[in-house]
């Protein structure tokens, strides 16, 4: 399940609008608000090097933070939009959802392979391919997993893995209303190559045979 929950240190911001959002980038921050919860919206603002790093990280808009503004009690946020330049593509502008513990959000949770090892498709030469790297639940927001598991240990070539034989943390489930795969296992690219080969050549075979026996047909005649 996941750990400890990351903090976010940010300021408060004075001031609303384009123009307070300007001088907040002049300084080398990054404006932003924080809304929901029940509560009024909270201009913000954090050093663009912090939010950059974070950004580069990875797993920026999918990880729940703990929100630290000086003067005020901690509340968890998750990131719900970063706006970017359209020529730097750099962040301009943030915007943070306040949670509660029992609040339901739509997450994309990593995949986590396992039994690679054991797996008989894989022995025999076959290649996992992960249809989806990430599966999104709805989640609780006090019990966001790190990611979600599948077993390939024993999985034969042309056989896949569906989110209904993954067990999922309690309380998530799929956004997606149906059963649909997350990997499965192909015949190497070697294997494939051969098998169409032959299939070329048996049909080949026959359209040779195919003269012949308008011949022995036109003898008869």
């Amino acid at each position: 399940m996941a750990k400890g929950i990351p903090d976010l240190e940010v300021e408060a911001r004075a001031g609303t609008g384009k123009g307070a959002a300007r001088a907040a980038r002049r300084n080398g921050m990054v404006p932003g608000i924080v809304y929901g919860g029940g509560a009024d919206p909270q201009p913000i603002q954090l050093p663009f090097n912090v939010l950059f790093k974070k950004l580069k990280d990875g797993r920026f808009l999918a990880t729940l933070f703990n929100l630290k503004i000086e003067g005020q009690e901690d509340v968890r946020v998750i990131c719900r939009n970063v706006q970017r330049d359209v020529v730097k593509d750099l962040p301009t502008h943030i915007d943070l959802l306040r949670l509660k513990r029992t609040t339901k959000i739509a997450l994309f949770i990593p995949v986590e392979v396992v039994g690679e090892e054991e797996s008989p498709g894989l022995k025999k030469g076959g290649v996992l391919s992960l249809v989806r790297p990430e599966v999104e639940l709805v989640v609780t927001a006090s019990d966001i997993p790190d990611s979600i598991t599948i077993d390939v240990s024993e999985i034969e070539i042309g056989e896949n893995v569906s989110i209904s034989a993954v067990t999922l943390p309690e309380g998530s489930k799929p956004t997606i209303d149906r059963d649909f795969v997350i990997a499965n296992i192909q015949a190497p690219s070697g294997l494939k190559s051969a098998d169409d080969e032959d299939e070329d050549g048996e049909e080949g075979a026959e359209g040779e045979a195919a003269p012949e026996a308008e011949a022995s047909e036109g003898g008869e005649e």
